[in-house]
């Protein structure tokens, strides 16, 4: 059985160490409500700009532009897919990392020409042992989401895109899902679907539309900002989810933390009792024994 002194210090190390996980998780709380409030302020902006799409498809079905290139053409086994991978910085976050990660390392296996384009420390230096498959020159932090570093990313991956160096783009990201429960998802960014502006609704159905200077540039517009949307949605999300995690595993580990200083107590206050009763014990037995020594010299 331990000591009481190596009880006391085992006691000083987890409460040193309930104190950083109580304060990750106030932090992780703080943030995680900034990043809801930001991701509220993102969804209509999102949503105008899929309906200004759908309106636009509408009045114009027989418009071609690149973003909706298929490129049939060229066979599945030679397409090259790309993939945005939102990753965190720190890690401490439960199996937020692990989940993006296992998803993009299964898409590696699927199509044998991909590249990836990670965002987030972590994520970054996890794939540095595949150099050939991750862009080592793709550097762009996961804290604080800003639309500016969203048109960045967008604009990387259209020109990747339009110059052919990509058959296709995907984002790996973390979506939130009701309550608390997240969910690692993957979905296509380029080349655009026409089907998935036809869900949206729009409120006017009798108009005229005026395309000025023609229809391909106004979807050209329209469809980078709608790139650079979803993209600074999907950072803003995985953001979200990242802190939501954080919460739930500092949580989870200062709980723990209580149930061992209330289990090392108990243990502590047993070794001290039994060590007091060895000690009374011992006294007893030296008292009697004083006593016998007496007896026998009188």
């Amino acid at each position: 059985m331990a000591s009481t002194r190596e009880i006391q210090t085992r006691i000083k190390s987890i409460q040193d160490t309930r104190k950083i996980t109580n304060a990750m998780y106030m932090i992780a709380s703080t943030k995680l409500r900034k990043a809801r409030k930001a991701l509220d302020e993102t969804e209509p902006y999102f949503y105008a700009l899929q309906s200004s799409m759908n309106r636009l498809l509408r009045h114009c079905p027989e418009v071609t532009h690149p973003f909706f290139d298929h490129r049939e053409e060229i066979p599945e086994e030679k397409r090259t897919r790309g993939y945005l991978v939102i990753t965190a910085d720190k890690g401490m976050a439960g199996a937020y990392n692990h989940n993006v990660i296992k998803e993009a390392e299964e898409c590696l296996e699927q199509h044998e020409n991909t590249k990836l384009y990670v965002v987030g420390f972590v994520g970054s230096q996890y794939f540095l042992k595949n150099p050939d498959k991750a862009d080592p020159e793709f550097h762009y932090t996961a804290q604080d989401p800003s639309l500016g570093r969203a048109r960045l990313i967008a604009e990387q991956l259209v020109d990747l895109f339009l110059s052919g160096e990509l058959d296709e783009v995907n984002v790996i990201y973390t979506r939130m899902q009701k309550g608390s429960q997240t969910e690692t998802v993957m979905q296509k960014l380029l080349p655009m679907e026409r089907q998935d502006f036809s869900n949206i609704p729009v409120d006017v159905y009798q108009e005229t539309l005026n395309f000025y200077p023609s229809p391909d540039q106004v979807i050209e517009n329209i469809g980078k900002n709608f790139m650079t949307g979803f993209v600074y949605g999907a950072l803003v999300e995985s953001y979200c989810c990242e802190q939501n995690a954080r919460v739930m595993a500092m949580e989870a580990a200062t709980d723990n933390a209580n149930e061992m200083l209330h289990e090392l107590g108990i243990l502590y206050n047993r070794v001290r009792q039994t060590a007091i009763t060895q000690e009374i014990t011992e006294v007893i037995s030296g008292a009697k024994a004083q006593r016998r020594k007496k007896k026998g010299t009188s």
